[in-house]
């Protein structure tokens, strides 16, 4: 009777281990310039960031944390208030993260969560978006410098306007379309509210303005009442598209 009490015992224990290792994440890693720096975490939740933890960086740039999700959620990593990146953990995986402390958006690699994966290459399409963005900022100035040091004229300037506006406008569309298809081709991820609000210089691409806009903001809430009917992610952002179809009705 003892030996059954014994094993029975066994077995309640290893299923609360196993338990909580379901319902937690880790995220691992080593980053360049980071020793003796400390990382903080927070959620994307539904109604803002909220702080969850900092995370210390031992003196060869090493962090280790564990933390129990309530529900599937997003989660910002930062280096500062700026410089961060974003995760989409599932239960019981430990995300190993690389890159560089002071520019981690650009230069971090990631690997043990698909889905995390899929807000990398998210990323790495926006980053591509914004240095060609800087390439043409850097244009407009140099162009403005040599005019005001009279070594090109008035019409040299609006030639080059014409062909850097030509550029942003490809650009914008390619990030745009880059966007619609992410929305497609993941739906039902919460990835999905990321690349739904990505803007590019400032503008959204997928605008609240546009009356076309309400058809992905429908396409992203029905991928997510699927996967996920009953996260607080999900019951959000129903109100969300509610107020923007009762707002697009307006105008």
């Amino acid at each position: 009777m003892k030996k059954i009490r014994l094993i029975g015992l066994i077995g309640l224990i290893g299923l609360a281990l196993a338990g909580c290792k379901h319902d937690t994440f880790t995220l691992s890693g080593t980053l360049e310039g980071g020793a003796g720096k400390t990382l903080w975490l927070e959620e994307i939740a539904p109604d803002g960031p909220l702080f969850i933890d900092s995370i210390p960086v031992d003196s060869k740039g090493r962090f280790k944390f564990k933390y129990k999700m309530p529900y599937r959620s997003l989660y910002n990593l930062h280096t500062t208030a700026d410089n961060y990146i974003v995760t989409l953990p599932d239960y019981g995986e430990h995300i190993k993260i690389g890159g560089r402390w002071d520019n981690l958006s650009v230069s971090y690699s990631i690997e043990g969560s698909p889905e995390s994966g899929l807000l990398w290459l998210l990323q790495q399409y926006t980053n591509d978006g914004a240095e060609v963005l800087n390439q043409l900022v850097d244009t407009t100035e140099r162009y403005a410098q040599l005019l005001f040091d009279e070594k090109i004229t008035q019409e040299d300037v609006l030639r080059k306007k014409d062909e850097t506006d030509s550029i942003y406008r490809l650009t914008f569309q390619e990030q745009q379309d880059y966007v619609c298809r992410f929305l497609e081709e993941n739906k039902g991820s919460l990835s999905t509210l990321i690349a739904l609000y990505k803007p590019f210089n400032n503008r959204l691409l997928i605008d609240t303005r546009d009356p076309n806009s309400i058809e992905w903001y429908d396409l992203v809430l029905e991928g997510l009442q699927e996967r996920y009917p009953d996260n607080p992610h999900t019951l959000h952002f129903k109100n969300t598209t509610e107020h923007l179809r009762s707002a697009l009705s307006r105008q």
